[in-house]
């Protein structure tokens, strides 16, 4: 990992500087327009009249709002839980002592 990114520029160096090629530029030499005949019209008549000014669109019914939805219901509270019943007293017993063996 630590020589990673200095291989990786290396390679990439070497590369690319292995795909140079010596560079050759043509020229193409420019087509002289074709020539066209445009008509050029003659002077301007005189401006017509206006037109008239078309009807305002009538504006549409807004809609109805809607209901508002119910409010749900308070749920009921659990029930307590039960206390369980008191553990026995431990009863007393022989001592045993473990000896490990070598």
């Amino acid at each position: 990992m630590r020589y990673s990114m200095i291989f990786t520029t290396l390679s990439a160096v070497l590369v690319l500087s292995a795909c140079e090629r010596p560079s050759t530029t043509v020229v193409t030499p420019a087509v002289a327009p074709a020539t066209t005949i445009v008509a050029v019209p003659g002077p301007a008549g005189p401006q017509g009249a206006t037109g008239a000014t078309g009807d305002t669109a009538p504006k549409g019914d807004t809609g109805a709002t809607g209901a508002t939805g119910n409010t749900g219901a308070t749920g009921n509270t659990g029930a307590t839980g039960s206390i369980g019943a008191q553990g026995q007293t431990g009863k007393t017993g022989d001592t045993i002592v473990v000896v490990p063996v070598r």
